[in-house]
């Protein structure tokens, strides 16, 4: 098997809280490897959203190690951490974190001109495409719904082709039929670009389409499933 993509040995996360040091994650151990889609489940509070931050960079672990392509997230400051995640990581958040006065193409291209890509507004529309918002490039978030918002988001994460894609309750603020189809565009993103998927739901559908699930509880890895016959 190859080296896995990300690596975490008795990974911990502790915050200072008004009442004193709160544990948030103790002790995480977990191999992810290339091309996997994993979900990590549990209750509210149990740790998801934080190991998926740490698993990003976004948070720091202050006990263990987390290594993302072979680099120690633990040992990068931030500025290194922001720029090892431009070329590497895609992140999608429940809340969507568009910038309202930039169009969709403009909220997708930015990123990308950032990092210096000579084709940033090319790129920008053919993911925007990809997502079925061709006729949407030049509208606003505020003219945008819930889905078509959560879909910039899904293109603005896709665009650099990162090799982690990391999506943090994608279908949480979304209805039915628009949390479907953001489940079948990640992982029609997974397919294309070959990406390696990690998402934290509440959603029993979108954890079924996983290739493993981890469960959390109070900060630790309660439980592991495999599903060898996961719907792509």
């Amino acid at each position: 098997m190859t080296d896995p993509v990300l690596s975490l040995k008795d990974a911990a996360l502790t915050l200072q809280g008004n009442a004193g040091p709160v544990e948030i994650l103790r002790g995480i151990t977990l191999d992810v490897h290339r091309g996997e889609t994993l979900g990590l489940v549990g209750p509210s509070g149990s740790g998801k959203s934080s190991l998926l931050m740490l698993m990003g960079g976004l948070e720091r672990a202050t006990g263990g190690q987390v290594h993302a392509l072979g680099h120690d997230l633990t040992a990068l400051d931030e500025d290194a951490l922001a720029r090892f995640r431009r070329g590497n990581m895609g992140v999608v958040f429940q809340s969507f974190h568009l910038v309202p006065t930039m169009t969709a193409l403009e909220n997708v291209a930015t990123p990308l001109e950032l990092a210096g890509r000579p084709d940033a507004f090319e790129r920008a529309e053919d993911e925007l495409r990809a997502v079925g918002l061709e006729a949407r490039m030049h509208h606003y978030p505020a003219q945008l719904s819930g889905g078509e918002q959560q879909r910039v988001a899904l293109a603005r994460a896709a665009a650099p082709r990162p090799a982690i894609l990391l999506a943090d309750e994608p279908t949480g603020n979304l209805d039915g039929a628009n949390g479907e189809a953001i489940m079948r565009l990640l992982f029609g993103l997974r397919d294309r670009h070959g990406a390696t998927l990690v998402l934290v739901t509440h959603a029993p559908e979108l954890a079924a389409r996983c290739d493993r699930v981890i469960r959390l509880r109070d900060g630790r890895i309660e439980g592991e499933e495999r599903h060898l016959e996961a719907a792509q």
